[in-house]
């Protein structure tokens, strides 16, 4: 099709997905008070610039799809192949206690009107804007162990853009964007036949992809955990329409008990357990419209009842300027996060690698899928990048891990978008990618 024709109704989505900038005087106030500043965290020295130091940039991606033949690519001693396709937006997934794999399909859908003929007409080419939402969960089955699955059932449908997923005793829990529901569930079963019942409701809508609410059980099964990302950017439309958002929430199995975990974090949507020691991790999708550099995506361990930021300051105490002077005393006690992840990534997907199938190298450390930036001059994540471990604590940087999404940047065009990762019983590892639907599998040679 003729690119021409889109050229007017994408730069209209750029204008409609991107927050109000701010003006000229408020950024060199910005500058003027917040300098530079190197923070010390577990595995590096992070060079932060100043607020504004470039221009908030909308760069969205053109999702053209995967030509036959082609993959991602994986480092030497490993192989990359399409476990598989033909879904809608395949965004999460989950491995049952008998080895099912369930795929959560499902996506942002837009409330803005002139969003939605955006995404009536197909205008948005990275995906995120579409239509409808599949809404389902597909189970895929692997029996005779050859790496590809050789059943494929709809496990679940006419959900709410379902996310994370959970079995526990004898029920299966799913985590809608609006409440957590379970159902009655025995292993080995290929379809949920029983009635569920909502446990927990969640606060819905909001900015950009904060739809997503993942589940975590605890180490001893007696408590869920439950990632709810920010309503907005940075509480634009004010803190009161934050009520139990941008927290990590924990709950007990039929949905009592509910308590915030921790706070200030704007998007934790990866969550996942480093075994024997007890700590929560995640991975957070962090604030927009600062400039190129700012603000790093994170990796972090997870204190209970701590702070972490958002909205009024980033990376510690670094003050955002558009929540200026408004709590300082949550600015003070905000937490330094372990791991960096580069600035506008989307680092969205965590599996800690609990096998023993990769090389030693990768094992206990953090597989973390990034999404890929829209708010940036040049092109940030699109790929999977792996953060080593030693003794449960992070001992490195990240680097990259699977890469080959991004097809020509001049031309903005990917061939999809990775988001969730899984590791496999096998010691496998899932990679998910919602624009290029598909789910890939990476194992050692």
């Amino acid at each position: 099709m003729n690119k021409s024709v889109f050229q007017l109704p994408l730069l209209g989505l750029g204008l409609l997905v991107a927050c109000g900038g701010p003006s000229k005087e408020e950024k060199a106030e910005a500058q003027a008070d917040t300098p530079a500043d190197t923070v010390a965290t577990a595995t590096t020295a992070v060079k932060l610039p100043e607020p504004y130091a470039t221009e908030s940039t909308t760069k969205r991606s053109k999702v053209i799809g995967w030509p036959k033949g082609r993959t991602p690519v994986v480092p030497a001693g490993f192989t990359i192949q399409e476990y598989a396709g033909n879904f809608q937006s395949p965004r999460w997934a989950y491995v049952t206690p008998n080895g099912d794999v369930l795929v959560a399909e499902s996506n942002t859908v837009p409330t803005n009107p002139k969003k939605k003929v955006v995404a009536a007409l197909d205008l948005d080419p990275s995906k995120s804007l579409r239509a409808t939402s599949a809404n389902r969960i597909t189970l895929l089955r692997d029996t005779n162990k050859d790496g590809k699955p050789d059943v494929r059932e709809t496990f679940l449908s006419n959900l709410s853009q379902p996310l994370g997923m959970l079995v526990l005793g004898q029920y299966f829990y799913v985590g809608n964007t609006d409440g957590v529901w379970r159902y009655p569930y025995q292993a080995g079963q290929t379809k949920i036949t029983g009635k569920g019942e909502k446990i927990l409701s969640l606060p819905a809508g909001g900015y950009n992809n904060h739809w997503t609410r993942n589940l975590l059980a605890g180490p001893d099964g007696k408590k869920i955990y439950i990632s709810v990302g920010s309503g907005s950017n940075v509480a634009e439309n004010g803190i009161d329409k934050e009520e139990r958002r941008a927290n990590i929430l924990e709950i007990n199995p039929d949905g009592s008990g509910e308590k915030i975990y921790a706070s200030g974090l704007r998007n934790p949507v990866g969550m996942d357990w480093v075994k024997g020691t007890g700590k929560l991790w995640t991975a957070v999708n962090e604030r927009d419209e600062l400039g190129d550099e700012l603000v790093p995506d994170y990796l972090t361990s997870v204190q209970e009842g701590a702070f972490y930021g958002w909205p009024y300051s980033y990376f510690g105490q670094h003050e955002d300027p558009r929540r200026k002077n408004e709590r300082p005393d949550l600015v003070k006690k905000a937490v330094v996060p372990d791991v960096p992840l580069g600035p506008h990534t989307a680092s969205l997907g965590l599996a800690i690698y609990d096998g023993q199938a990769f090389p030693a190298k990768y094992q206990g450390g953090a597989f973390i899928g990034q999404h890929g930036s829209w708010n940036r001059s040049s092109f940030s994540g699109y790929k999977v990048v792996f953060v080593p471990f030693q003794n449960g604590k992070p001992n490195g940087g990240m680097e990259d891990f699977v890469t080959g999404f991004v097809a020509n940047e001049k031309e903005k065009e990917v061939y999809g978008r990775p988001v969730g990762v899984t590791e496999m019983p096998d010691g496998s590892l899932l990679v998910l990618d919602d624009a290029g639907e598909k789910v890939w599998r990476v194992a050692a040679q």
